[in-house]
């Protein structure tokens, strides 16, 4: 299986971007930081500039919070890199089993429920929370 990344990497932009905001911030610089591929960092930089959180100057390296930590909390990050979502339901089960048969529906169910508890905690803790928690280990 396949683990997505791109929040937890999303996340840690936005923190570098606001920790080092008078350091480097290219995309090669953040990309040593999250241990990833410029072109991953940039590809989500896209993503959370079109959704309004960071601004970038067309030909200049870097980029800065469009808005304060305290007014970004990490729905809107999960939002602006485009998860279809958090727990996945394998599609192909056997139909002809009664476990095959009804797996989906109910896992489903409790998935829907389990995200909406997710999405509610993402609300509620804001990139300023993150930035705090990762400064008590400097």
């Amino acid at each position: 299986m396949k683990f997505s990344y791109k929040l937890s990497d999303a996340i840690h932009i936005l923190a570098y971007l606001e920790i080092f905001k008078d350091g480097d911030r290219s995309s090669r610089q953040i990309a040593a930081s999250i241990e990833a591929n410029p072109s991953v960092v940039r590809s989500l930089m896209s993503n959370l500039r079109t959704a309004g959180l960071i601004v970038t100057r067309q030909g200049a390296a870097g980029a800065n919070l469009a808005k304060s930590p305290a007014e970004i909390n990490l729905y809107d990050v999960y939002q602006a890199i485009d998860m279809q979502r958090l727990l996945h339901v394998d599609p192909k089960t056997n139909p002809n089993c009664p476990v095959g048969a009804n797996i989906q529906t109910v896992l489903d169910q409790v998935y829907t429920a389990a995200e909406q508890a997710a999405f509610a905690k993402l609300k509620d803790t804001s990139l300023a929370d993150v930035i705090a928690a990762i400064k008590v280990h400097f």
